[in-house]
């Protein structure tokens, strides 16, 4: 950036303020090897070590400004490298991003020659020891030239459900009922307190972005990623999305210093996915609408951008067939749409933060991508791509169309020379560049990156899993707990030494609610079953589709649970407990169970906690239950409890 440039950016910046310096507290400055310099008898660091106080450098001004300041310092190449959003690679891994810690060798380059400074997380482990591993990512971006700390993201982590790509195994936090288990408390003060106390665990370990929530409403039963959503009622959906976002960022319309800024996804229509295939593979990329409900699917998305959302995820989907305002929709995946993310996100809904795509758009989609692997090879995640609509597309056009489209940042790629080349070669604007380097920039102004980026590993000990965290977390488990039967009033349990045979209930926490666990069941007074949703594995050659739950939601003879569940119940009293990650079909599980439950993410403590009645189920079923898979068959992807006679009707719940 010319020198000139930059003198007249920052004279046009004292100009609008007068001297510059708004009334502030000095912050606590954090440094390893940096610098602190004085002026006017206060302290700022030093971040580009030339022993001045550049507009950037400087705490008093507002976010905006300073990163308008810094941006007209910055290289194209240094530009470029804030727009993408990495992964912090990890040591001894299968998956990318998980392992024994970061590899602090491979990061170095990402981030002083690459100059990427916003990463994904995905390890998981020791409060304290994550707060170091994070610091240590800081104290290299100390080094580069300007000294722009990074952003760490992560996906969800304080839930039940791990599934790589999509969520983080707990760790030492606090554990919660998956979105769907709030949803079915239905208590938007409790969802905003889930968001407050994550963002609190967030930022004591040096997280400082959560790449949730999920606004997508789960309106095909088939789908593999409802658990992560609030359901399928746009109204209670978007509800629990803006108390959720406001917990996280701090603030009822904003993004607070101390907040963890929320990126709501995918924006839209993800739920509405043809079979329930999931976007993450090449023959789950499209939505339909057969019902004509899209405007359904845009509602609870509304509802983050009047709290404030810092960020938007579009989806991976193409929207097939799909036409806005009388134009068809150009058949691409949402995050090279243009009229999805500047009409529509910009224009339309007025949306100012900063659109980051989904995990690797722009990668080179070759025949495993497409096709799945070859028979008798195991998938991995090598050539893995989410292109859709543009798979034959050169790698730099990929990026020009994102951009030009409305994107600031693409997720899982650290790609900088593809992006520059792009505008060396005229295909972007460089002023679209400056644009959405200014955007993300602020957001770690606003957070105080600038100023201390590091945080207290002995703290994080304290705060992460703390027992008030932890006992509020339980609490929600049992809360979340869906009463669909209690014939002859069985719940709850009467404490006094009842004899209970177990299948998927720890014996141990049996025990300690003073229950008799016993091998035999002819020993038994009573059965109790934990069970999960039937699926079936379909595409087993897709690095996704080998592990997601995709297919039949409904018990069936001779698999293991169902079995036991026949059993038991010619016996004695059984009570059946179905996690419910997609819409299990109950329909010959219902006549044999003395007591039914849904169950939306809870601990074996928390689970028996509502059995006896020490902390009753209240939930609220957030999705219908269909009776039959023709039914599930028969429904419309995208329109919400539709199918044809539900066994249980949404809202569906009982209690003691």
């Amino acid at each position: 950036m010319p020198a000139l440039r930059r003198l007249l950016i920052s004279t046009a910046i004292l100009a609008a303020t007068g001297s510059g310096a708004l009334a502030a507290a000095q912050p606590d400055l954090g440094v390893r090897d940096g610098k602190i310099i004085t002026a006017e008898g206060l302290r700022f660091r030093d971040l580009d070590r030339d022993g001045q106080l550049s507009p950037f450098e400087d705490w008093r001004r507002s976010p905006n400004q300073r990163a308008a300041d810094l941006v007209a310092r910055m290289t194209l190449e240094e530009k470029a490298g804030e727009m993408m959003h990495g992964t912090l690679p990890a040591l001894g891994g299968m998956v990318p991003g998980r392992g024994k810690g970061y590899d602090l060798d491979k990061l170095k380059p990402l981030i002083l020659e690459r100059h990427v400074t916003t990463f994904i997380t995905r390890l998981s482990g020791d409060p304290a020891w994550l707060a170091e591993q994070n610091n240590a990512v800081q104290a290299i971006a100390e080094q580069g030239r300007l000294g722009v700390p990074v952003t760490i993201s992560t996906d969800p982590r304080h839930h039940f459900q791990f599934v790589d790509g999509a969520s983080v195994a707990a760790g030492g936090f606090s554990q919660w009922p998956e979105a769907t288990g709030l949803a079915a408390i239905g208590d938007e003060k409790l969802a905003r307190r889930f968001g407050d106390i994550a963002r609190q665990e967030y930022r004591a370990v040096g997280i400082h972005q959560a790449l949730s929530p999920m606004a997508d409403l789960a309106t095909e039963p088939r789908w593999s990623r409802i658990s992560g959503t609030f359901g399928e009622d746009p109204d209670l959906a978007g509800r629990m999305v803006k108390a959720y976002i406001q917990g996280f960022q701090g603030g009822d319309t904003n993004l607070a210093p101390n907040g963890v800024s929320a990126v709501v996804k995918h924006w839209v229509g993800y739920g509405a996915s043809v079979k329930g295939f999931d976007g993450h593979n090449s023959y789950g990329r499209y939505a339909v609408f057969p019902a004509g409900q899209f405007e359904l699917h845009v509602k609870p998305f509304d509802q983050a951008f009047a709290a404030g959302v810092v960020g938007v995820m579009p989806t991976y989907a193409i929207l097939k067939d799909l036409s806005l305002n009388g134009q068809p929709l150009e058949q691409v995946g949402a995050g090279f749409s243009k009229q999805l993310l500047t009409e529509q996100l910009r224009g339309k809904h007025g949306f100012k933060g900063i659109v980051v795509s989904d995990w690797a758009i722009t990668n080179d989609c070759g025949e495993t991508c497409r096709n799945g692997f070859p028979a008798g090879q195991k998938p991995s995640f090598a050539g893995f791509s989410t292109a859709w609509g543009v798979e034959d597309l050169p790698k730099v056009d990929r990026y020009a169309k994102g951009v030009n489209a409305g994107l600031d940042q693409f997720g899982g790629v650290e790609d900088t020379a593809e992006l520059v080349a792009a505008v060396k070669a005229g295909k972007i604007p460089e002023a679209r560049i400056d644009d959405a380097a200014r955007r993300i920039l602020a957001i770690k102004f606003e957070q105080g990156l600038f100023e201390n980026p590091y945080v207290d590993p002995s703290a994080a000990a304290a705060v992460v899993g703390s027992k008030p965290f932890v006992a509020q977390g339980r609490a929600a488990q049992s809360a979340a707990l869906t009463l669909l039967e209690n014939k002859n009033g069985l719940l709850p349990l009467k404490a006094g030494g009842k004899k209970v045979w177990l299948k998927g209930v720890s014996a141990d926490a049996a025990r300690a609610q003073g229950l008799v666990p016993v091998d035999n069941l002819a020993q038994a007074e009573l059965a109790i079953i934990r069970t999960a949703t039937p699926f079936e594995t379909l595409h087993p050659n897709f690095m996704f589709g080998s592990f997601q739950h995709e297919g039949d939601l409904s018990f069936k003879d001779g698999a293991a649970d169902y079995e036991a569940i026949k059993t038991a119940s010619t016996k004695v009293p059984t009570i059946v407990s179905v996690y419910l990650d997609r819409p299990a079909i109950l329909t010959n599980v219902r006549d044999k169970a003395a007591a039914l439950i849904g169950d939306f993410g809870s601990s074996d403590e928390a689970f028996l906690d509502a059995l006896m009645g020490a902390a009753p189920p209240r939930g609220k079923l957030p999705f219908e239950l269909p009776s039959s898979m023709a039914a599930v068959e028969a429904q419309a992807e995208d329109a919400p409890h539709d199918s044809k006679a539900p066994l249980y009707q949404i809202h569906f719940g009982l209690t003691y």
